[in-house]
């Protein structure tokens, strides 16, 4: 199996993912309520929240089953493998590992405490350096060259 991947470049390709899902998604959702301040109506604002992870999940569930790696993945030259042989998460394992990343967050208050506690769990996990998504779905992020 290729070696791990730094935490910086897996931190990195999920800002350019999240860039490129939370933007366009941001801006349609926009247009189509013109006019509305995110400041006063917090019901358009969870319902941009829930919008947004959805779409993320979807994305990252056909990337990650057809090819190992998201757009922010590929720039980074990193891919998610099945931690017993190296291989493509296909099927269950790639959506496994998209849900538990992206769909708690959908959770009011609570969501985004359990995200973070995933996202960070790997500066401290030992030997494969995984989050929560890549335990619950038996992966590790390794360097895609």
């Amino acid at each position: 199996m290729p070696p791990l991947a730094s935490r910086w470049k897996r931190l990195v390709a999920r800002i350019i993912d999240a860039l490129l899902i939370g933007i366009p998604v941001s801006a349609i959702f926009s247009a189509a309520t013109w006019g509305w301040d995110p400041w006063d109506d917090s019901g358009k604002s969870t319902g941009l929240s829930i919008i947004i992870s959805v779409v993320y999940f979807i994305y990252e569930g056909l990337m990650l089953t057809s090819r190992g790696q998201t757009v922010g993945k590929m720039a980074m030259k990193i891919r998610v493998a099945m931690l017993e042989n190296g291989a493509v998460p296909e099927g269950r394992p790639g959506w496994t590992r998209a849900a538990v990343y992206s769909l708690p967050e959908v959770v009011p208050c609570c969501g985004f405490i359990f995200w973070l506690i995933n996202v960070l769990w790997c500066t401290w996990d030992e030997p494969y350096h995984q989050c929560v998504h890549d335990k619950a779905a038996k992966t590790v992020v390794v360097s895609a060259v």
